[in-house]
């Protein structure tokens, strides 16, 4: 299943492979110029492919240097070898041992792809198609083999040697060289593979299983950043329990290994007992790390750790079923977000990253199945459709058929599937059989493209003391799908009315059951559905898509009055946050066509007020932080949909920021005095919290009166003990130009230029300016030492920060924020394509901007399409955004 030519590969072309690999003994000599890599396969023919079909095995810029079958080298008529392919036409028909002995330049890897370096470490990334960098294999996720690895290197170079399993066997070798053996007892995909050695400090501690097994637990970081691997320990040690008790998980080897490095195209890998990581997943201490960052460190050490049983000990069949992992576990990893933390607080997290990233991706020509038919690169679908939308899709399945279905349907899957490479289709079996019902219908999410639209609309007749509410679901045609099925939508709603949520009362003329009233969850399944409901003592305000139960879009006509009583008196707290949300886009959406019309921005008193209520009652810090923030420019441009001016919307969104700080200052300086820091910094959710409000309500405060505003932040700036509250402050600073920005910025890059994740927040602040010399400014800035092209941190910091989070500079009218990140795509595509194309990934919604900077977008997109020689990566963005 190769993805190095133009030839699409298909699911419909699946097939299992010819032969399997039972058995890989690896041995692997580190050198930083020339690795020698012994494989040593013990293949036989599957049972289950095509009888006497030759065998061909992957490879990508291999030096093959000797192969043997059997002992006896290979029959020149009968074999082809190349440095990407290793052809047998005639293999044995019974089982046979191949070996292979490869070389390879780790410290010329610059793709960072199979064994490369990373400073002066070893390591190694084999997702997806990684492996065949290191040698000839079937390199696809349905080949299954027990691994023997044996590691040597210089003693001095690389004191620590590590591979996936336990540790069988370690010694020293002549000339200052020492080895180590590692087994890894679980059959797995040559994805999962995974070396690492260098001169790394590590923090040891272990975990005792339900069982009484103890697990020896290890973090490799860079030396002297040992204290700031703590956070990320107590993280795993956390996962470990929760999934216990979660999901009855436990722990299946007698290691767990972590290392971070510094150069890594993703953000970690769940390499079986050996996950490798971005640093900044990690690394945490309050000087250097946010509360965000901390919160990071704790879902993406879940989401790793939960791999090893949703994705490691079962797998996915092909790259077709990658969602069967990620969207699973993605859905894992939130749920133990929302244990860890305030649930309410984690699920508007987590909606939020899913319109931001996900939805624009579904309305553009990059919109894909969350279980593709056909791709051309694998790399360019590790998406926010496969993660986020694949996770909002187990949590509505969960939602549809209640938690003991769920919990039982898990089960059965470990139960049935463990040991193997699973599809779609597999996992969908387990809950029809324990849900007993056809889930043919659900199937559609995995199988279609875009974001519904889910139209609803409201009756109150008081004589019948009745409310019908009447239900109707659509979806726009995506890239290949013109026409689209119905969707199975759970859509959870309550009544709300002055007091509170009202009991459902549904007649059984309109075919809901017991169940589903009891719950509050009805099936939209066709085009359209009508409820009505009984002994409504007054017209009621419906709150729908309770929890975010879909992911879908919701066009309701709520009025104002309407939207501030389900902000005060919504039992949803997910449904009072988008109440707030829904009442802000709106007046942002005014505004925005008054601008366009030549006129003012518009404001309304009934929001303000709202809001005021929300900050005087602030029990829960993080909630209320979340209530005052007001939807992003990328969330009103969605919303717009089509002939958008970034323009326009920043300027109305910051008139309505500076109306509420002006409007709301005496409750704003409350709230920030209030939560002031007390004792100690902790990370937990409740002190995050206060922090969290604390910030908001500077930041609000900051646009309502930048005079005083500047000087709180200023203050707060030179007096922060945490990182959190410096960097809240340097945010508001720069958001006003001048020398006092100029100084804040300089300090604090003094401050922390030894910190390289720091800097990163340095680079990533300062390209989200949006002033008109923010381009010139980012052009100096990839010339700052501290920059590197070859670092993907330091690009996302900078170029990605810039391309994805800066509405109006990125979209400037001259084109010229365009032009630049093409530019950076073009010199980057040939040292890093998956980077590249992860940059480009930024031009998703050019077709729905106003027609300069539509034309402008596309003649970027067109430069790069032009340019001869491009990578598989970038090559398959530039055409999937121009078809």
């Amino acid at each position: 299943m190769r993805t190095d030519s133009a030839e699409p590969v298909r699911l419909k072309d699946y097939r299992p492979p010819d032969y399997l690999i039972d058995k890989v003994d690896l041995d692997v000599k580190l050198d930083a110029k020339a690795t020698l890599v012994f494989a040593r396969l013990h293949i036989r023919p599957n049972p289950q492919g095509r009888p006497d079909a030759a065998l061909v095995l992957d490879g990508d810029g291999l030096v093959a240097r000797r192969i043997t079958l059997d002992g006896a080298g290979l029959d020149p008529a009968a074999s082809f070898v190349n440095p990407n392919q290793l052809t047998i036409a005639r293999a044995p028909q019974t089982s046979f041992t191949l070996e292979i002995e490869t070389e390879i330049d780790p410290s010329a890897n610059s793709r960072l792809m199979g064994l490369y370096r990373s400073g002066s470490a070893y390591c190694t990334q084999c997702e997806p198609e990684g492996f065949r960098r290191i040698t000839y294999f079937l390199d696809r996720p349905d080949v299954l083999s027990v691994y023997t690895v044996r590691i040597e290197a210089a003693k001095a170079e690389a004191p620590l040697l590590l591979s996936n399993g336990n540790r069988i066997e370690a010694g020293d070798l002549e000339d200052g060289r020492h080895y180590a053996v590692w087994r890894d007892p679980f059959p797995k995909p040559c994805y999962l593979f995974a070396l690492v050695g260098g001169d790394l400090g590590s923090v040891h501690d272990e975990f005792i299983t339900r069982s009484g097994r103890r697990v020896q637990l290890g973090i490799h970081v860079e030396h002297g950043k040992e204290p700031q691997a703590a956070y990320a320990m107590d993280a795993l040690k956390r996962s470990m329990a929760w999934d216990e008790t979660a999901f009855g998980r436990e722990y299946d080897l007698d290691v767990f290994n972590i290392v971070a490095v510094s150069d890594f195209n993703m953000g970690a890998m769940e390499n079986k007992g050996l996950n490798v990581f971005n640093d900044k997943y990690v690394l945490a201490s309050p000087s250097t790390a946010t509360d965000a960052d901390y919160a990071h460190i704790e879902a993406v050490i879940a989401h790793e750790y939960f791999h090893n049983w949703t994705g490691n000990r079962i797998t996915c069949r092909d790259w077709f079923q990658l969602c069967l992992k990620e969207g699973l576990t993605v859905f894992r990893d939130h749920e133990f977000s929302g244990d860890m933390r305030s649930r309410a607080v984690q699920r508007i997290a987590n909606v939020r990253a899913l319109r931001a990233a996900q939805f624009p991706e579904d309305a553009g020509p990059l919109a894909h199945n969350v279980r593709p038919e056909t791709y051309h690169e694998i790399n360019n679908f590790y998406t926010a459709t496969i993660y986020e939308k694949g996770a909002e899709i187990i949590r509505m399945l969960k939602v549809l058929i209640g938690e003991a279905a769920f919990a039982r349907g898990m089960d059965f899957y470990f139960d049935r599937y463990d040991g193997t490479a699973a599809t779609v289709e597999d996992f969908i079996s387990c809950f029809a059989d324990t849900a007993g019902r056809d889930l043919g219908a659900f199937s559609r999410w995995y199988h279609q493209a875009g974001t519904p639209l889910v139209e609803a609309a409201g009756t109150y007749d008081a004589a019948a003391r009745t409310f019908t509410l009447e239900l109707a679901q659509s979806c726009k045609p995506t890239p290949g799908q013109a026409h689209k099925e119905p969707f199975l939508i759970p859509v959870a709603l309550g009544l709300v009315g002055r007091d509170g949520d009202l009991p459902l009362k549904v007649g059984d003329a309109n075919g809901a059951s017991e169940a589903e009233i009891a719950a509050g969850v009805f099936e939209l399944a066709t085009p359209k559905r009508k409820i009505t409901f009984h002994d409504v003592p007054n017209r009621p305000v419906p709150s729908l898509l309770r929890g975010f139960s879909a992911p879908v879009r919701l066009d309701y006509a709520a009025s104002e009055p309407d939207l501030i009583t389900l902000i005060s008196r919504d039992g949803d707290s997910f449904n009072r946050w988008q109440a707030a949300q829904t009442y802000a886009s709106r007046l942002l959406l005014r505004s925005v066509a008054s601008i366009r019309a030549g006129g003012r921005p518009k404001h309304e008193e009934g929001f303000i007020d709202a809001l005021a209520t929300v900050i005087d009652d602030s029990a829960d810090p993080a909630f209320t932080a979340q209530m005052i923030a007001l939807p992003s420019e990328a969330d009103i441009a969605r919303d717009i949909g089509e002939d958008v001016d970034p323009d326009a919307i920043h300027t109305a969104r910051d008139a309505l920021r500076r109306a509420i700080g002006k409007g709301l200052a005496s409750a704003l300086l409350g709230a920030y005095a209030r939560h002031a820091g007390n004792g100690p910094y902790s990370p937990d959710a409740a002190a995050a919290g206060r922090r969290a409000l604390r910030n908001a309500a500077l930041d609000l405060y900051c646009a309502g009166d930048p005079v005083e505003g500047g000087w709180l932040a200023r203050r707060q700036f030179e007096t922060a003990d945490t990182m959190t509250d410096e960097i809240a402050a340097l945010g508001a600073l720069a958001q006003t130009p001048g020398p006092a920005r100029e100084d804040a910025l300089q300090t604090f890059y003094g401050r922390h230029a030894s910190e390289a994740l720091v800097v990163d927040k340095w680079f990533a602040l300062q390209a989200m300016i949006p002033a008109d010399d923010t381009l010139d400014r980012i052009r100096r800035l990839m010339g700052h030492p501290a920059f590197s092209l070859g670092n993907p941190n330091r690009v996302r910091a900078l170029i990605g920060a810039f391309a994805a989070g800066n509405q109006t500079r990125f979209n400037a009218p001259d084109g010229g924020g365009y032009e630049f990140v093409a530019g950076v795509v073009l010199d980057l595509d040939a040292k890093n394509p998956q980077v590249a194309a992860r940059l480009l990934g930024a031009f998703r919604s050019w077709r729905s901007l106003e027609p300069n900077r539509r034309k402008l977008a596309e003649n970027a997109l067109r430069r790069v399409a032009a340019r001869a020689g491009l990578s598989a990566d970038v090559q398959d963005i530039v055409d999937r955004s121009l078809g």
